[in-house]
């Protein structure tokens, strides 16, 4: 029997981390994947480098972090399509306002989006944001768009935002993200089983 301990032993998750205040609970998610036994890659956006360091994610992980696929040598060297072949599954947290039209639209300018478009897994959107923005009409065009396609979404929460307001648009718990990414996958064996 496996114990809750490593119960994801084999998985490999991608945590694409992108540019918002939210940014803080993705360390928190990636250091209970890692506890559960599962192999976890973070890529940041520069954006999501402004409220967390590379560092901090290479700590929690135990591995280095993509910020740039265009550093050459190690482990940034245009391996970005072999990771999104080993992974299990693609996690965007915070998905942004901008990340989620990028994504929507297609659009691959940076290591997070390039890493999504070529995904060759399940891809996860924790959205979070101000309530207006979660609001606009655009916005809710383009999660129509990336639930069409396949996308899974995992919140936003309504509670208190940093905008000091309370409405929808914080993303939900780093231990209720956990449990839907668990989920997801465990509807699979690992490929690295395969």
């Amino acid at each position: 029997m496996t114990s809750p301990e490593s119960d994801l032993a084999g998985y490999e998750v991608l945590a694409c981390v992108c540019g918002g205040i939210a940014a803080y609970k993705v360390c928190e998610v990636v250091s209970k994947l890692v506890q559960r036994g599962a192999g976890v890659t973070v890529a940041m956006t520069k954006a999501a480098r402004k409220f967390v360091t590379p560092l901090t994610f290479q700590a929690i992980s135990g591995r280095p972090v993509l910020t740039n696929l265009w550093k050459t040598g190690g482990a940034a060297d245009i391996q970005h399509i072999d990771l999104t072949t080993r992974a299990d599954l693609l996690l965007v947290a915070p998905a942004t306002a901008n990340t989620i039209g990028k994504i929507a639209a297609g659009l691959a300018d940076e290591v997070v989006t390039i890493l999504v478009i070529s995904a060759d897994s399940p891809v996860m959107l924790a959205p979070a944001m101000n309530d207006r923005m979660w609001k606009n009409a655009a916005v809710q065009r383009n999660m129509a768009t990336l639930r069409r396609d396949g996308f899974h979404i995992v919140g936003p929460a309504e509670g208190w935002l940093a905008c000091r307001s309370v409405g929808p648009g914080r993303m939900v718990d780093a231990a209720e993200l956990v449990e839907a990414m668990v989920v997801q996958l465990k509807t699979r064996p690992p490929k690295s089983k395969h």
